[in-house]
């Protein structure tokens, strides 16, 4: 286990409170109360950010057990510990929301003029409750967090969202909360099962298959919602479209992961007969996903819907990769869920440029733009490509994987991961056309600027990323490499002692 000197995961996680303890002391005129809060808000976030790369430095990629560990005593009579630490599993996803967090408060400097001070206080709240579930290892911890998410989200959406922003907000906050209620309940069976929530013991407890079913479906239902998969993915345009472009941001970049981190984090290593015996209906699921919200994104004629589903049938391939129980497959999921993070935050990011400009989302509002903004073209451009998988980008190395993974269990279902990408250049390619090229119709897009300083400053890190993933993508890989191995052999060991026994 790595040691930095200080429980470097617990600062992390809660160094944002700071920033809003800093944001809440402000005070002066209206003006000065917003420009002290931004600045506060984005230097919190930078700090946390670069202690995140202390974390991405000093983890041992050659070692699949979790790292930083931190344990306190917290509810010990009741076998509830207050317990950090990190693995190749979860370690670049502390990064990723760390890296989202100052972009999305950057991106919104000149976005959001109302309610300044709630709005940065709301993203660093935020910010302390995705890093904190993924570092949690117990699951009341875990629990407090992932549910936590919620209520910032909530109120990012409900307040500073489009005209439908409550009915949207309410749709987010029902649908996640009713499955998260039957996940307390699967985590309360464990508890009287094992006497602990410790997750890390509980990886030992030896669970029957006929209560794994159970135990399953309680976390399906809470996980599926939020990754989200079909049926249940119908919060997700909706809350897209109302929130705010940094909402949307970070929705995709890290929310949409919670889900399929649950999968990775629980359902296979505690579940694992459940897991096998279910992986059928998640093939299943997975290959609607993707090629009925593929269909459906390309009847769209909103821009942040249409990369809304298109988040959906991206979301598909992962969790089909995740049940294919292969290094391949889940290497490539976990790649697929980081570019994914960053490509499709970018896309929203590209969305909100034209919004703030034009205050319209209808894509045959625009045409031509290309011509008026070269710069935000080329910019548009990269990001759509890599969102197809082009070879050489983010989006290609995972989405490989998944299908060479996929190709080991069913080539049908190989084919049904495939399917994505050719169904994704179809829909991001008709967009783009219709976006950047053919000629300007209105007279108001004669006179639109192209990219600021701001605005390049927000791109810049995510165009490095989705070009370093596409280049160089086994940097990546191999924080996750050593914890995958081992998740697959136990995965598969826990399997050949259930069928040796008869179960």
């Amino acid at each position: 286990m790595n040691s930095v000197g200080f429980p470097l995961l617990s600062l992390l996680t809660f160094l944002p409170l700071a920033g809003v303890a800093i944001i809440l002391a402000i005070r002066g005129d209206e003006q000065t109360v917003a420009s002290n809060a931004r600045w506060t808000a984005l230097w919190t976030s930078l700090i946390t950010f670069m202690l995140s790369l202390v974390l991405w430095f000093r983890f041992d990629k050659n070692e699949a057990d979790f790292q930083f560990v931190e344990r306190l005593d917290w509810l010990s009579d009741f076998g509830v510990t207050y317990h950090m630490g990190v693995d190749g599993i979860s370690v670049l996803f502390v990064l990723l929301a760390t890296l989202l967090t100052p972009i999305c408060i950057l991106s919104s400097w000149e976005a959001v003029q109302n309610r300044v001070r709630e709005y940065m206080i709301a993203f660093l709240i935020l910010e302390t409750m995705m890093v904190g579930m993924f570092c949690a290892l117990d699951f009341v911890v875990f629990y407090i967090f992932f549910e936590g998410v919620l209520i910032p989200m909530f109120l990012i959406i409900g307040v500073w969202g489009g005209q439908r922003r409550v009915y949207a907000a309410f749709k987010l906050f029902l649908y996640t909360l009713l499955g998260s209620v039957l996940m307390l309940l699967a985590i309360l069976l464990l508890w009287y099962k094992a006497g602990t929530t410790d997750i890390v013991e509980l990886f030992t407890l030896t669970i029957p298959p006929s209560l794994q079913t159970w135990i399953f479906l309680a976390f399906f239902a809470s996980f599926a919602v939020k990754v989200p998969m079909w049926p249940v993915h119908t919060w997700l345009p909706d809350a897209h479209v109302e929130a705010p472009t940094a909402g949307s941001v970070i929705l995709a970049g890290v929310l949409l992961k919670m889900g399929a981190y649950g999968f990775l984090r629980f359902s296979l290593p505690l579940l694992p007969v459940a897991s096998a015996e279910f992986a059928p209906w998640i093939f299943a699921l997975s290959i609607v996903a993707i090629v009925y919200t593929s269909l459906v994104a390309l009847a769209q004629e909103d821009m942040k819907k249409l990369i809304a589903y298109s988040s959906v049938a991206h979301m598909g391939i992962v969790t089909l990769g995740i049940f294919t129980f292969t290094q391949q497959g889940l290497s490539g999921a976990l790649f697929t869920m980081l570019s994914h993070g960053v490509v499709s935050s970018a896309l929203f990011l590209c969305v909100g440029v034209l919004y703030d400009r034009v205050h319209s989302r209808e894509i045959m509002r625009y045409g031509g733009v290309a011509k008026i903004m070269p710069a935000y073209a080329l910019v548009f451009m990269l990001f759509t490509m890599a969102s197809v998988a082009l070879p050489g980008l983010a989006g290609f190395p995972g989405e490989l994987l998944v299908i060479l993974g996929a190709w080991k269990v069913n080539p049908w279902v190989a084919f049904g991961a495939a399917l994505g990408m050719i169904l994704g250049a179809a829909y991001m390619l008709y967009l783009y056309r219709r976006v950047v090229f053919g000629r300007i119709t209105r007279d108001d897009l004669r006179g639109l600027l192209d990219l600021s300083p701001r605005e390049y400053a927000v791109f810049a890190p995510l165009i490095v990323l989705t070009i370093w993933m596409g280049i160089y993508p086994q940097s990546f890989l191999s924080f996750f490499e050593a914890s995958v191995a081992a998740l697959v052999e136990r995965h598969h060991a826990a399997l050949g002692a259930a069928r040796l026994a008869g179960l």
